[in-house]
């Protein structure tokens, strides 16, 4: 599979964060070409502000080969990575990130920091950024419009009551 058919499992499982009211985050841990772990946003339904997609899926992942390191391994999601995301890759000894689009308000893998490729830290990933970047972005825009229009919905009927 290519790095392509990789994001869009982590697409569908944004898809799934997404019906259970999340923000619209996944990820996938890939090794040997082999799917390892998947996970998605959780921080809303696990009350757990680390739940994020990619540490559901490097917790998984640890859990599934048996060693917090993960070697050879890739981790593909559909937004950059946050600073607690790239550190948990930093610290599990990622080989390679794969992400969709930036994230310009907290990106941690090369928009506002780039911790996962920082000389001064004992393990430094591969990064490649934008891999169907669009549908990306519009899964998460789309996500934020209808919020926001359902919130001025409900803004309407509390003011008309």
């Amino acid at each position: 599979m290519t790095d392509e058919d990789w994001m869009r499992h982590a697409i569908a499982l944004a898809a799934k964060a997404e019906q259970q009211g999340e923000v619209p985050v996944g990820a996938v841990v890939v090794k040997n070409g082999e799917l390892v772990a998947e996970g998605w946003n959780q921080m809303i339904s696990l009350n757990d502000p680390s739940a994020h997609a990619e540490m559901q899926a490097i917790r998984a992942a640890a859990v599934k080969l048996g060693n917090y390191r993960l070697p050879d391994c890739t981790l593909y999601v559909t937004l950059e990575p946050c600073s607690m995301c790239a550190g948990a890759m930093v610290h599990s000894r990622i080989t390679r990130l794969v992400f969709g689009t930036v994230d310009a308000k907290t990106g941690a893998a090369g928009s506002v920091l780039n911790l996962m490729q920082h000389r001064q830290f004992n393990h430094q990933a591969d990064v490649v950024s934008g891999v169907l970047a669009q549908e990306c972005a519009a899964q998460l825009s789309g996500f934020f419009q209808r919020r926001r229009a359902e919130q001025k919905a409900v803004k309407r009927s509390q003011t008309a009551d």
